[in-house]
């Protein structure tokens, strides 16, 4: 297999620097799961992120991560919500008191999905 590849250079005092520049990636909305992600394995996974961003994969695994979190976000949000009974009829009955406890159970949820999915 031959490829045919046309290399330019830009002067940098007295050499020659290639200018290379990763293929163009698919534009993709990464949410706020993604980001998160993004943050803590640029700090903390320096080579697992330079890895996915020199293959041009990155995109892509930070647009799963954000699908998978926000999935288990929103079912565990479900789940716990069923399983501690707050309902709508809570929320028209006592309206305060469902407020405080659906914020506890995101609130728990969201640290479920951060400890599982995100700072690993």
């Amino acid at each position: 297999m031959k490829h045919n590849f046309e290399i330019s250079y830009t002067q940098q005092g007295d050499y020659l620097l290639p200018d290379l520049r990763l293929p163009e990636q698919p534009k993709v909305e990464i949410g706020i799961w993604g980001k998160r992600h993004l943050r803590y394995i640029e700090k903390y996974h320096k080579i697992r992120y330079t890895n996915l961003l020199t293959s041009c994969k990155l995109t892509s695994y930070l647009a799963d991560i954000d699908e998978q979190a926000e999935e288990m976000f929103f079912r565990l949000v479900n789940q716990l919500a069923k399983k501690e009974g707050v309902t709508e009829q809570l929320k028209a009955d006592d309206q305060m008191l469902w407020v405080k406890r659906m914020n506890n159970i995101r609130n728990r949820a969201k640290e479920i999905v951060n400890a599982e999915l995100i700072y690993i």
